[in-house]
């Protein structure tokens, strides 16, 4: 017998907090922090003093994303253990796993405004990594992808976006693996990131609007 619906309000719960992390991550990233690390070193740490507040807007953002996302791994697992409580467990794990190293990246984030005083290249060494903390975080949450995409498969999300999820996985693990090892093809990979965009986008609306699992 096919378990009940889960309760549509727990589904738009982390419909709304997958629209936080969306927004959050896309604005810290994107608009706020993205902006300020480009060119030489020493270009990077003179664009970072005189527009340090812009840097702790993109940590706030980040940090409310962080929180979003351990309350989703949560409540993901409570939406989803029905289907298979070991797998929920893992992509809790994973999740969680990744929250961690973010969380320990923004750490190094937060530390560039005092990094200035002792020099530029402490400061930019500091964004560095952040960027590396998220990617490494970004392997664990292609982990996570692959198997939401086995327990979406198995619930009431359509297919297609559960198949998407499966591939935004790929493109995550494949762009953070290239950045870490071999980051001179990283630019090659940038297209693929706007299949976990529409993907992770369409569960969004799918959670938010049908809320149903």
């Amino acid at each position: 017998m096919k378990p009940p619906h889960a309760d549509p309000r727990l589904v738009r719960l982390a419909g709304a907090l997958y629209l936080t992390i969306i927004l959050c991550g896309l604005t810290a990233e994107m608009f706020l922090r993205g902006p300020l690390l480009q060119g030489t070193p020493d270009q990077i740490a003179g664009t970072l003093a005189a527009n340090i507040g812009q840097l702790r807007l993109s940590l706030m953002a980040d940090t409310v994303m962080l929180v979003a996302d351990v309350a989703l791994a949560l409540v993901f697992f409570g939406l989803l253990r029905h289907i298979s409580e070991s797998l929920a467990l893992a992509a809790m794990v994973f999740r969680l796993g990744q929250a961690f190293l973010i969380g320990a990246s923004l750490m190094a984030l937060g530390s560039v405004a005092s990094a200035l005083s002792h020099g530029p290249r402490i400061a930019v060494h500091m964004t560095d990594l952040h960027a590396m903390g998220y990617d490494v975080g970004l392997i664990l949450f292609a982990v996570n992808s692959a198997i939401m995409s086995v327990l979406l498969w198995r619930s009431d999300v359509p297919n297609v976006i559960a198949g998407g999820i499966a591939a935004s996985g790929l493109v995550y693990a494949t762009g953070s693996l290239t950045r870490l090892f071999a980051p001179d093809w990283s630019g090659l990979i940038e297209p693929a990131y706007l299949v976990p965009m529409i993907a992770e986008s369409a569960l969004c609306l799918w959670l938010l609007i049908w809320a149903r699992l």
